[in-house]
């Protein structure tokens, strides 16, 4: 196939350079995927081993595509044959499931089986509020969600509890120390791992066996990094680590589009990319495929107002299009009455549907009044980024029981189950949890003893089968309809059954479907829940929209305190990133762009009365047209 034909000469010129570090700077829109795909498919033609190449991004949403596109574009490949394509964390996972048993005994880490789990979120928290207890440290001072984003932190700096405590001279991080370290040892007696113990577990492993980190040379000798701008410290760390052999890093990115330094991505990695590697070749993508001119130009110029970027210049053969539309309410609740009048109004007269809208704000607290004006309107929507399907309570009891089934030393989804539904056992904790405990405790040796009877049965029974083995002898939906008797006890049993819709995917599994289900499941990011099939429009914060696009895109609250944020204003680096955050929300637009401000708005329990963004002062008039909502 002609791998080259449908390429531009900068996007070919990307795709070909083979040997050796390259940069691609690529603004939005300019086909980044596109360029990634082709290299792979062009690195196979010129006969590299599909086997040889790793490819690693941010989303499962991205690495799907990329799979798909790179199935039409060698068909003959064979789905085992097909080169790694995933995210940071789904790599380095697989990579922990071989190799987690083997760091030196003398080291802190060592000690994991490979049958490790990972702990979400959720459980993370309910595991750091543990460690605050059990230190008897006051959760008033030391809130849990808190502690849990400076534990995070460290991690995505490679700091172990031994690095942080050298560190830690003051007295909020000492105590953080002493909670991180408990934290550490929950994880560790339970065989789990959290989500950035993924990232800093690997880079440790390379670092601490040489030999391990030869045999991923061997293996991957071309690595590609997409959206290379969101990389942190320790995924830098991570692809240096296996390309410092052959050298054949490719990465792409957009130091523009970097909007999550709160995470810990650090945009100055990639800027810094040609002093690592002197050697790269730099090649800038800048003609834009997405978005109209003005709609264009009109973010360009807002950009341009940052001083930490590299200069380019982004241009688009597309047409010049719609101006952007300013558009003054009153309140939030107008606000939201003209995006649903202007919706309609675009379905019913430009033949556009509602799956071509999104609504984008700044903060979650801004869905609720927005939400409020679909809702009276009964519009079809989806909030992106709030109650996870997996994170509901109903879907979580399910999810501990198969955990622990999976895994028998997962105390913290024993205490999650061990009394849903109720068993009459009194409230354990999970030191009293543990199996040297129970010999004497007739309930607890019963319920071992039917969790041991599902771990035997998951052996040769398929995953949806299990689930509903599972829920039939515990009882669980006269359970969850008994203990909510109304429309929301029926919403969450329809919540169960819509489980059996996901596992089932994983039912043809020769081996490790459970494994691999619960694996998934826990890796699912916000991106991935955007609806693109069915008709209804999709509402998010600006964060999440990062990676689509949308033929028409509102962006509701440009007022200064929202977008840009109140935290950002005594900050250039922060009100760097708040334009930023607003460049990524214009240029998610193919077609029509909106920008909504009020004269007051009631947010976070008082009425603000907000000027106008200073965003919008950086576009020039020629671009924009004010309308009346």
């Amino acid at each position: 196939m002609d791998i080259l034909g449908s390429l531009n000469p900068k996007q070919k010129q990307a795709v070909t350079a083979i040997k050796g570090p390259v940069l691609v700077i690529a603004g939005p829109g300019a086909g980044k995927t596109k360029a990634l795909t082709h290299r792979i498919a062009y690195l196979i033609q010129e006969q590299t081993a599909p086997q040889n190449i790793l490819a690693v991004t941010f989303t499962n949403k991205a690495a799907e595509e990329m799979q798909q596109r790179l199935k039409k574009l060698l068909p003959f490949l064979a789905k085992t044959s097909l080169p790694v394509i995933g995210t940071f964390h789904a790599v380095c996972l697989q990579i922990l499931r071989n190799n987690i048993d083997k760091f030196p005994k003398s080291n802190p880490e060592s000690g994991y089986q490979k049958n490790f789990i990972i702990y979400d979120q959720a459980d993370q928290l309910t595991l750091i509020k543990k460690s605050i207890e059990g230190l008897e440290i006051s959760p008033d001072q030391f809130k849990p969600s808190l502690v849990q984003a400076v534990i995070s932190g460290a991690k995505d700096k490679l700091l172990d509890v031994s690095a942080y405590q050298e560190q830690a001279s003051e007295y909020f991080p000492q105590n953080v120390a002493k909670i991180y370290s408990a934290y550490q040892e929950f994880l560790k007696k339970a065989n789990a791992l959290d989500f950035d113990d993924l990232i800093m577990l690997t880079v440790k492993l390379f670092q601490k066996n040489p030999e391990i980190l030869e045999k991923y040379h061997n293996k991957w000798q071309y690595i590609l990094v997409d959206e290379a701008h969101d990389v942190n410290l320790a995924q830098y760390a991570l692809i240096n680590l296996l390309g410092q052999k052959h050298q054949n890093l490719w990465c792409i990115a957009d130091p523009d589009q970097n909007i999550f330094s709160w995470r810990g991505a650090d945009f100055r990695n990639i800027l810094n990319f040609e002093k690592d590697y002197p050697k790269a070749k730099v090649i800038f993508l800048e003609e834009n495929y997405r978005s109209t001119q003005n709609i264009l130009e009109a973010a360009r110029h807002l950009i341009s107002r940052n001083k930490e970027r590299k200069e380019r210049h982004l241009w688009t053969k597309n047409p010049p299009g719609e101006p952007v539309y300013f558009i003054q309410a009153e309140d939030e609740e107008e606000e939201g009455d003209f995006l649903i009048e202007e919706i309609k109004n675009l379905v019913q007269n430009q033949g556009l549907s509602l799956k071509d809208f999104t609504v984008l704000y700044r903060t979650n607290a801004q869905s609720r009044s927005i939400e409020e004006a679909f809702l009276k309107a009964n519009l079809p929507y989806k909030i992106i980024g709030t109650v996870k399907f997996y994170q509901r309570k109903e879907i979580k009891d399910i999810l501990a029981y198969l955990k622990l089934i999976s895994n028998p030393k997962d105390l913290t989804s024993f205490t999650r189950i061990v009394n849903a539904p109720p068993r009459r056992l009194p409230r354990y904790t999970e030191s009293r949890a543990l199996p040297t405990t129970i010999k004497d405790d007739p309930a607890l040796k019963e319920f071992f003893s039917l969790i041991r009877s599902f771990r035997q049965k998951s052996e040769n029974m398929p995953l949806t089968s299990l689930i509903k083995l599972i829920i039939s002898t515990i009882g669980y939906e006269k359970y969850i309809k008994g203990r909510i008797q109304n429309e929301e006890g029926e919403k969450r049993w329809e919540n169960v059954r819509e489980l059996f819709t996901v596992a089932s995917k994983y039912d043809q599994k020769e081996d490790g479907g459970l494994e691999k289900f619960l694996e998934q499941v826990t890796l699912l990011s916000s991106g991935d829940e955007v609806e693109t099939g069915k008709d209804l429009v999709n509402l998010m914060t600006l964060h999440c929209a990062k990676g689509l696009e949308f033929p028409v895109v509102f962006i509701a609250g440009t007022e200064e305190g929202i977008l840009p944020h109140a935290k950002s204003v005594f900050d250039p680096s922060q009100m760097e990133e708040e334009r930023r955050l607003c460049y990524v929300g214009m240029t998610r637009a193919k077609q029509r762009l909106y920008l909504t401000f009020t004269r007051r708005r009631r947010l976070w329990g008082q009425t603000m009365a907000n000027t106008p963004s200073r965003f919008l002062g950086d576009i020039p008039e020629e671009l924009i047209e004010f309308r009346e909502p």
